[in-house]
């Protein structure tokens, strides 16, 4: 069975926050805490690439075909990824993320 938008913005949402629950309590040089980052943002850029053009347009300033190759390149060439990428992104980007999502889920919700 296939996901509504309204679920996979939820996703990308309770994404956003588990990786800012994780960088509250370490730093992403940790492994694991690297590790818990990464598979959270394949989350998102799997739910990503399965949002509708309508609803991604809701969100124009959002990089969304960016977010999905971050995905690909997560999933495909783990072995180039580094600890310093990974958390310049999440603290840099995800909050951002974070706020777009709110919004799109509140006009969703209409």
């Amino acid at each position: 069975m296939s996901r509504s938008d309204r679920e996979r913005v939820n996703d990308i949402r309770v994404a956003c926050l588990a990786i800012a629950d994780y960088l509250s309590r370490t730093d992403a040089a940790e492994d694991l805490i690297f590790d818990a980052i990464r598979m959270r943002l394949i989350e998102i850029g799997e739910a990503t690439k399965d949002l509708t053009l309508r609803t991604r347009e809701l969100e124009p300033s959002i990089p969304w075909g960016d977010i999905a190759r971050l995905r690909d390149h997560l999933a495909h060439r783990y072995f180039d990824t580094t600890h310093s990428i990974l958390s310049t992104t999440a603290r840099n980007d995800i909050p951002a993320l974070f706020e777009a999502t709110e919004r799109l889920a509140a006009s969703l919700a209409r």
